[in-house]
């Protein structure tokens, strides 16, 4: 196979960056030690084409190639004698093997995704972009990738960066997250420090479903939602201050124990019944709203009375 192949295609606008595709206006991009920024296009494309493997997410394969001949398509881009032995065998790692020699058109959009990712390691990058790679794929599909993903990932040992608007997804497939609002970072961390201790109103907002109370600072660690005088994780500001407690509906017990920190009475307001879970819409006296989630089967109807309780330390007080 030898085919003049030139592919320039867009992506995510930061993951475009650190693959030299657009250039910043301000600041330096270092990848693997070396300053893109300083580079200049021939050196940039070499480097590209070396160090930085790139997955869209639409795959952009080459429909009149192969499988074997689409993971070939750097490699003799760049000149490789191997280009066809070394693309056998990075298909051979994700397992297509014997679908080789199949045409796009005949592959799954698994197996098409797979594919797009052993194009991307073929050169052995020292980083991996993925643009949304699973966003085409349907959820069932989409669950087994991510997990399918990620094992190939650790095996290959591979620094990745992984865009996603999918919180699940988010916090599914990575070691480390960074959430981003208009280009500035707002927190970064494991997905367990993200989802547990937000730092901010945005990200608990943005990853996983959470309720957000609007409150009166009481002085120390106490605030007033309403008529409820309720126990916080930490310092709620000075009294009179308005503060946002985060608190998320799988930490709400209904009817709990007489020792729980937070107790308030509601009255359910909606259900909603999700399979593995039941969603609770409740609501206070005062018609303040608050969102529970249980596993198992529906407890309680819709105008019921049930006490909302919940730890101090699962109440969260944030930066607005």
């Amino acid at each position: 196979m030898s085919r003049p192949w030139q592919m320039r295609i867009g992506g995510s606008l930061g993951l475009g960056l650190i693959a030299g595709l657009d250039r910043p206006t301000t600041g330096r991009i270092v990848v693997n030690g070396v300053e893109l920024t300083g580079l200049g296009e021939d050196a940039l494309a070499r480097f590209r084409r070396d160090a930085i493997g790139y997955v869209f997410q639409s795959f952009h394969l080459i429909p009149t190639l192969t499988a074997l001949e689409n993971v070939a398509v750097p490699l003799e881009l760049g000149g490789e004698p191997d280009a066809l032995e070394r693309a056998r065998a990075l298909l051979s790692d994700v397992g297509l093997e014997e679908r080789a020699h199949h045409y796009p058109v005949q592959l799954s959009g698994g197996e098409q995704q797979r594919v797009a990712v052993a194009r991307a390691l073929v050169t052995r990058p020292a980083v991996l972009l993925l643009d949304e790679p699973l966003g085409a794929l349907d959820k069932q599909l989409r669950d087994h990738m991510q997990i399918e993903l990620k094992g190939l990932q650790r095996e290959i040992g591979v620094t990745t960066i992984y865009v996603t608007h999918d919180q699940e997804e988010a916090l599914t497939m990575s070691d480390r997250i960074a959430v981003m609002r208009g280009g500035r970072l707002e927190q970064v961390g494991t997905p367990r420090e993200i989802y547990e201790t937000p730092a901010t109103v945005f990200v608990a907002s943005f990853i996983g479903n959470t309720n957000l109370l609007s409150a009166r600072a009481l002085g120390g660690a106490e605030v007033e939602w309403g008529r409820a005088r309720v126990r916080t994780a930490g310092a709620a500001g000075g009294p009179g201050a308005s503060v946002t407690v985060a608190l998320r509906p799988e930490r709400i017990q209904l009817e709990p124990d007489v020792t729980a920190d937070n107790v308030v009475p509601t009255a359910v307001a909606h259900v909603v019944y999700q399979g593995e879970t039941v969603r609770y819409v409740l609501r206070t006296e005062e018609g303040l709203e608050l969102q529970a989630v249980e596993l198992g089967q529906i407890r309680f109807a819709a105008g019921a009375r049930v006490r909302a309780g919940w730890a101090a330390a699962d109440a969260r007080v944030l930066e607005r």
